[in-house]
């Protein structure tokens, strides 16, 4: 099955604040390295523990935001939620995805990028804090 953007649901408090059309998912694991009896050349590991992270990209066209219409430094307000925790969870709001991930996040990084002329482009990075299961 392909995925795509339409997967991450934003929660605050058990309500949905935000969804995302493209997001970026990054699991990984540490590696430990180990001392090998038979190996003297190349390294050899084993796995320790893990840690996820998400990092969702947006796009907002001034015009057409009704709230940066209203107050036109709105979009700058993103940034006090930084450190803040969030639950994101995975699933696909078109059809029927097997598994549904959810887990807790912390808001590490709001960056907005805003040139005269263009639309604002943003990025939130979400750091997993604890396990990322599956419902």
């Amino acid at each position: 099955m392909a995925l795509n953007g339409n997967i991450l649901i934003v929660l605050l408090n058990d309500h949905m604040i935000a969804g995302t059309k493209t997001n970026e998912i990054q699991v990984e694991s540490e590696l430990i390295e180990i001392a090998s009896a038979t190996q003297g050349d190349y390294r050899e590991y084993i796995t320790g523990r893990k840690q996820w992270q998400v990092t969702v990209n947006y796009l907002l066209m001034y015009a057409s935001y009704q709230v940066v219409r209203t107050y036109p430094d709105a979009h700058l307000a993103d940034v006090l939620f930084v450190g803040n925790s969030y639950t994101l969870k995975f699933t696909n709001r078109v059809g029927t995805l097997p598994v549904t991930l959810k887990g807790t996040a912390i808001l590490r990084t709001c960056k907005i990028t805003a040139t005269r002329g263009n639309l604002i482009q943003g990025t939130f990075t979400f750091v997993g804090n604890g396990a990322l299961s599956g419902e």
